[in-house]
């Protein structure tokens, strides 16, 4: 009776239309028994009921058209979402063809992002229209292709191992030192199959392909003009979309701590790519993105969704981000996969830790490529170390739901990003202030006890010079250099990479500005070929610190996993860094130097007010073609025919030292 009761006084806009009044605002109820014995407020009750009635005719009136165009918009909701999609496709239509019209070269990228928009719509419409059609049709060819298929692999493999060994010895004839990069990185890989848990369960297709991917995303990253200009302007565009967080943190800090404090210039870069990063999340692009690379991966390598997908997740986000995509099948999953997803978290950086890298002054488009390669490779390593050998759950599964936020709209989104990066920026200052003053103690301990047995200078990065000099040089570095980047590697894996990427941008100024390499006994600066490879082998979240973060973000996930989680996650370390380290040989073997341009163009134009990297390159050259023999100096090659070379060579003598400045 009371749930009829209810019913019965349901509030709805069609009652309204009807003429029918609310009862839950009627008093009769509540003064029936009083007006029936003759309250002295009978009559002013019944002028009350008079005027609700005038108002309630005016409320349906009024609401009459709005009640009208919500049924009209309900009805035909279909044709007015195709009306509306319509004409904003118009609108961008006639935007598009103005902006390519007026200047096209300055509206490429405009016709690059419509260009890639357009065939993933067109794709998709596809998809829902033609493709089972399609499927069918090729059901037939590809059964043939199944049948020929054993000896079709095998033809494959071949032809490709032939491909490569030809390309290796064409290629590293130019520049043998590459040579030494393909041996380290051949090296690195036998040192993971020696540590592997279960030799005899490697899946080798996961490995070789994982592999493969790396090696053809490095190739067309470094090697193709389209890959590097992609790259390079992908790199452009995140180091100038970099600079609008200048407009927040100047508000709130002012311009001087900006110019002047490290934590101001660096720091309100994690709190913008936070605040970007949600909102993409919000949008579902970061969504869809990680989907599509991890189809690519799965349906190549063979690796289940689950796995496939936190180690995509993790180009873009950090090692505790990525699992909140997978959260819920984080109890079923074997240690294979969760060794997976600890050594995609070992393996690459967050998104907005990048951006504070590029600050720094590291290249944007080498950080890019080193997270993207660092994906398939992750996979690759994490297999061979820890084949599986239980029974995914997962396996052959591919739709797996991904977590999305709890936000409500935009506005939510971005300040739920902001406050989020409140903790992990703290977390980095709180880690700088800790990590250098314990470093700068341990140097100080290390002195005192070496000039206990008169060893002078002995610090924490002349240990690592020495202990990790032989995998630098391995990875591709120059003897000479090779102490300065084992020193990085040491500061990465026992500190953190942030001490370490801000160690190799100073390096990097010093070369830019044209310092001489050597100090006395001490070297400033590395050469670009080592510079590559030391950005690639720091990429990672790979040192000791991190082992507490990664068990203490899956642990939250998962609790009952704790114990299998701290199983394995000194092995995913290990794999981590060795990750980073392959993609450092690769940077190395595909390294191309860069050529250096006519010097004496270079000096009739300069004003040697200040010195580059220019300017030292050709003051060397200069150098070397001088000879000066009894007092008299004289040039070599085509500098005997500059009339200005002795002029240029006083204001190289002016920077830089030579025996040829005596003259």
């Amino acid at each position: 009776k009371e749930l009829l009761e209810m019913e019965g006084n349901q509030i709805t806009l069609d009652s309204l239309d009807k003429g029918t009044d609310n009862p839950a605002f009627s008093f009769q109820g509540e003064n029936r028994h009083y007006e029936e014995c003759g309250g002295p407020h009978s009559e002013s009750q019944e002028e009350r009921r008079e005027g609700k009635g005038r108002f309630s005719s005016y409320c349906r009136k009024a609401l009459q058209p709005a009640s009208k165009a919500k049924h009209f918009c309900k009805d035909h909701a279909k044709v007015l979402r195709r009306v509306v999609l319509g004409l904003l496709g118009v609108a961008y239509l006639c935007y598009f063809i103005a902006a390519c019209y007026l200047n096209f070269q300055r509206a490429l990228a405009l016709v690059v992002i419509t260009a890639v928009v357009v065939f993933f719509i067109c794709w998709k419409v596809f998809q829902k229209h033609c493709g089972a059609k399609v499927l069918l049709l090729l059901r037939p060819v590809g059964k043939c292709f199944q049948k020929s298929w054993l000896w079709l692999k095998w033809l494959l493999w071949v032809a490709l191992l032939a491909g490569l060994i030809v390309w290796l010895v064409l290629d590293t004839g130019r520049n043998p030192e590459q040579l030494i990069s393909l041996g380290g990185f051949c090296f690195l890989v036998l040192f993971l199959f020696a540590c592997s848990k279960h030799h005899g369960a490697v899946s080798w297709r996961a490995v070789f392909w994982g592999l493969g991917l790396e090696f053809l995303l490095g190739l067309f990253v470094l090697r193709t003009t389209p890959g590097s200009q992609a790259f390079q302007w992908l790199g452009d565009q995140v180091q100038y979309f970099l600079g609008y967080t200048r407009a927040g943190s100047s508000f709130v800090f002012g311009n001087t701590l900006i110019e002047e404090v490290f934590a101001f210039q660096a720091l309100p870069i994690i709190v913008f790519l936070s605040c970007v990063m949600s909102i993409l999340y919000y949008l579902g692009v970061m969504q869809w993105l990680i989907l599509k690379i991890s189809w690519l991966l799965q349906i190549s390598m063979g690796t289940t969704a689950t796995e496939t997908l936190s180690v995509a997740g993790n180009i873009f986000v950090g090692q505790t981000e990525a699992p909140l995509l997978i959260r819920p099948y984080l109890t079923d999953m074997t240690l294979s996969e969760i060794h997976a997803v600890m050594t995609g978290g070992f393996s690459t950086i967050a998104g907005s830790v990048m951006g504070a890298y590029i600050s720094f002054g590291i290249d944007a488009a080498s950080l890019i490529a080193a997270s993207v390669m660092a994906a398939p490779c992750a996979l690759a390593m994490a297999k061979l170390v820890y084949p599986e050998v239980e029974e995914s759950k997962f396996k052959g599964k591919a739709s797996i739901r991904l977590s999305c936020g709890e936000e409500q709209n935009i506005l939510e989104a971005a300040s739920n990003g902001a406050a989020t990066s409140v903790g992990l920026v703290g977390n980095i200052a709180a880690n700088l202030i800790a990590f250098l003053a314990v470093l700068e103690f341990i140097n100080a301990a290390l002195r005192w006890f070496g000039e206990m047995v008169d060893i002078e200078g002995l610090t924490f990065q002349v240990i690592c010079s020495y202990v990790l000099m032989p995998v630098a040089f391995l990875m591709g570095a120059d003897w000479a250099d090779s102490p300065l980047v084992a020193e990085l590697l040491g500061i990465k894996i026992f500190l953190n990479e942030f001490v370490a990427y801000q160690q190799l941008a100073t390096y990097k100024k010093n070369r830019l500005m044209g310092l001489e390499e050597w100090d006395g006994n001490r070297k400033q600066w590395i050469s670009e070929r080592a510079e590559s490879i030391t950005t690639f082998a720091l990429c990672g979240f790979a040192n000791l610190g991190t082992i507490g973060i990664t068990l203490g973000g899956l642990s939250s996930m998962a609790p009952e996993r704790k114990g299998d989680f701290a199983s394995v996650v000194l092995r995913s370390l290990l794999t981590g860094m060795c990750v980073s380290m392959l993609n450092a040989c690769l940077a190395g073997l595909l390294h191309v130097p860069t050529e250096v341009g006519d010097c004496a163009m270079f000096f009739s134009t300069a004003n040697f007010s200040s010195t580059s990297y220019t300017m030292y390159t050709c003051c060397k050259q200069l150098f070397a073609s001088s000879v000066l023999q009894n007092g008299t100096l004289s040039f070599m090659g085509s500098w005997a025919e500059q009339a200005e070379s002795v002029l240029w060579l006083k204001e190289c003598c002016a920077y830089y030292n030579h025996t040829s400045c005596a003259g």
